[in-house]
């Protein structure tokens, strides 16, 4: 009777997973909307649409660091009707203390959208490549004044360079990515963390520098920047990798569905230019890897959440 009722409960959670879904996804974005996660979370939901049969409303629950509309999703029901976006932040938010929540209480589903980092500085600084940069730093530990926020994945992306290079930064405290580099232009700082959007214009017209990107090959949209690989550096991998949870306990067969239907919207051209014309590659991690991913990612934070914490 036991092998039955087990038979049993495997044919009906195989026809639920068949009929999902069957209504509306929420899809919980714990950030403002007009921001950048904001932005390239709508660009997925739109395209999912098509892929997984139903619409995909996006909730904005802005707050407390992107942690309050996680609470709120860790809360949820895991029946598959709603999902959310974390990033490498939530590890930061964790290690800080922030947040009780880590992203082993969710159930990673797949990573999509990848926004490189670049170690970006004035123009004026005089340091033309990292290793100016690198060599400068070292020998005057505490002198760089780095812009970040503070406590976030910018400043735990400043404490790999650091790690990696052997000194210390000052650190300069700014909410958002737009402010520091506005710092950074104004002169208020000598060195930030920066992405495409926030930073190639002012690359472009030669009020900025870029030094080096943490992904493995050069993005396209910057062709002539060396990646910190290539520069001896394999371990500062630096991104910011935007990916889709939904509430622990969720039927693995509905985590199959979706991860596929992301597979396949992962590898549409049209879906692809609409990132790349926000700053963001696809670079998709289905449920295992991007579990993988976030382990590594949860050891590099608590490694170096001593710096984070001064």
């Amino acid at each position: 009777m036991g092998s039955l009722g087990l038979g049993m409960l495997g044919a009906s959670s195989a026809a639920q997973a068949d009929d999902y879904p069957d209504h509306a996804i929420e899809f919980i974005v714990p950030w403002s909307p007009g921001g950048g996660s904001d932005a390239l979370m709508r660009v997925i939901s739109n395209a999912a649409e098509q892929y997984l049969g139903q619409p995909l409303p996006v909730i904005n629950m802005p707050g407390v660091s992107g942690t309050l509309g996680l609470k709120a999703l860790a809360q949820k029901a895991p029946d598959g009707y709603t999902l959310g976006q974390i990033h490498e932040g939530l590890m930061a938010a964790h290690a800080t203390g922030l947040t009780p929540l880590d992203w082993d209480d969710f159930q990673p589903i797949a990573s999509l959208a990848s926004s490189p980092q670049y170690l970006v500085v004035n123009a004026d600084s005089g340091w033309k490549t990292f290793a100016d940069f690198a060599a400068y730093a070292k020998a005057n530990p505490g002198k760089v004044r780095f812009g970040a926020t503070l406590g976030g994945i910018p400043h735990v992306h400043g404490a790999m360079i650091e790690d990696a290079i052997g000194t210390s930064f000052r650190y300069v405290g700014y909410e958002g990515t737009g402010a520091r580099i506005r710092g950074l232009v104004g002169g208020h700082i000598d060195a930030a963390i920066g992405d495409i959007s926030s930073s190639l214009g002012f690359v472009d017209n030669g009020d900025l520098r870029f030094l080096a990107v943490g992904t493995p090959q050069r993005p396209p949209q910057t062709p002539d920047v060396p990646t910190f690989k290539e520069l001896g550096y394999p371990g500062l991998k630096l991104s910011i990798n935007r990916g889709i949870v939904a509430p622990k306990g969720i039927d693995p067969a509905k985590v199959e569905t979706l991860a596929a239907d992301f597979e396949a919207m992962s590898k549409d051209p049209a879906f692809i230019d609409k990132m790349r014309a926000l700053g963001a590659g696809v670079d998709f991690m289905g449920p295992s890897a991007y579990a993988d991913y976030l382990a590594e990612v949860d050891d590099t934070v608590q490694r170096l959440s001593g710096k984070l914490a001064r």
